[in-house]
């Protein structure tokens, strides 16, 4: 005995490759489908929709491609209201919740479509009913009695879209990675988005990792802070170490950056450098007493821009203004995360990754690093609305200052 239910796709679903995906889906998971409505949108900014009736041969197999249409951004045209159920204590969540995905969410209470606030990958939903609101929440943050979410039904997802032509502000990021693409023309691009998003009051979030300083564009992304350009930055203790390492010696873990050689006791900048802004009392105070003059972490400083410095097992010193609790420095990214507008993530994988997992699909993405895995395993985890580029961070950064600012 067959089981069967209906279901509805809406949107640029051919040109995105929703509809063969959710075709693949149900015939790979031993299902069938039947096309009842096929509307084809003539223009490049006409949706398509399409309404397809899918059966399997028992609950379970129908759960399982129900589960993947889902992931696609197919809906149920009868949805049910929400399940949800109170969390039993705090940081337990009940059996069978929803786990978000980073894509625009919807839960359906009363009969009635909710957004989801603050969405982000592998979080719970939880549901004010009073207030008529829904919102994710880690599960390290919920609390006993909390309404949360469980299983799928009542849960609609809207996948980012690639329309016709890849119109729009973002339309050349449309996700992959190669460094076989023109970096000058696409460094073009990069720009033309950053400048209009700063034009549109956006906020732009730089990820930096300590190459981005070895590599000589220190400066280049300082003066980008300085302009106004960059209005939040998350990096870890290494980067501010070395970024300030060479405004004071002008080394960077005991290279000099300009010359590529290595100083008598050059070894020892690193460590120096932390101990004297251990004795000022963190970055702010370095920068005020004149210890500090030059660099990122100073243009951050005197320009009011805030940064979060996430450290790791193998941080020296650390800096005072590194914050050493994980699940702290998690909720800082965190809310960087949720404000930032078009994220630069430049030559640093754990940053990019912890920073990824926190963002929506609707953030436009620039993932730039020398070794193609820190692009590809970012983009694996599930930031498909981010755009990888291959290249030496040292010539990007430069580049990138040199389109917008000369």
């Amino acid at each position: 005995m067959t089981v069967a239910r209906t279901v509805e796709l809406e949107g640029h679903i051919i040109d995105s490759g929703m509809m063969q995906r959710c075709f693949g889906v149900v015939m790979d998971l031993d299902g069938n489908f039947d096309v009842e409505q096929f509307d084809v949108g003539e223009h490049k900014d006409e949706e398509s929709y399409c309404r397809m009736t899918v059966t399997a041969p028992d609950e379970e197999t129908l759960r399982s491609i129900l589960h993947e249409l889902h992931q696609s951004g197919a809906q149920l045209t009868d949805p049910p209201n929400a399940r949800l159920e109170p969390a039993p204590a705090d940081r337990v969540v009940p059996n069978g919740f929803y786990s978000t995905t980073n894509h625009p969410t919807q839960v359906r209470h009363e009969d009635e479509w909710i957004d989801v606030e603050r969405i982000e990958m592998d979080c719970a939903v939880v549901v004010e009913p009073d207030e008529r609101r829904a919102y994710t929440k880690v599960l390290n943050a919920i609390e006993a009695g909390d309404l949360v979410v469980t299983g799928e039904a009542g849960v609609r997802v809207d996948p980012p879209e690639r329309p016709r032509g890849g119109s729009g502000p973002f339309g050349f990021m449309q996700g992959g990675v190669s460094s076989e693409r023109p970096s000058a023309s696409l460094i073009r691009e990069i720009a033309e988005v950053l400048v209009e998003t700063k034009a549109d009051d956006g906020t732009v979030l730089a990820v930096a990792g300590p190459a981005l300083i070895h590599s000589g564009a220190g400066d280049a992304l300082a003066r980008l802070v300085r302009e106004g350009y960059v209005d939040m930055l998350s990096a870890g203790n290494g980067f501010a170490v070395h970024d300030i390492e060479r405004g004071v010696y002008g080394t960077s873990l005991g290279m000099d950056v300009e010359t590529m050689e290595h100083p008598r006791k050059g070894h020892k900048h690193h460590i120096y450098t932390i101990s004297e802004v251990v004795r000022a009392g963190g970055i702010e105070p370095a920068v005020e007493e004149g210890l500090v003059e030059e660099g990122v972490m100073y243009e951050c400083v005197a320009n009011d821009v805030p940064y979060v410095l996430a450290g790791s097992i193998r941080d020296d010193g650390p800096l005072p203004d590194t914050i050493t609790d994980a699940v702290e420095a998690q909720d800082a990214i965190r809310e960087q995360a949720h404000e930032a507008d078009m994220v630069l993530m430049l030559s640093t994988l754990l940053h990019s990754v912890a920073v990824g997992n926190c963002l929506p699909s609707t953030t436009p993405v620039v993932c730039v690093d020398i070794n193609p895995a820190t692009v590809t395993q970012l983009l694996d985890r599930g930031s498909a609305q981010a755009i990888g580029m291959v290249t030496d961070v040292g010539t990007f950064v430069p580049a990138l200052a040199e389109e917008i600012l000369d």
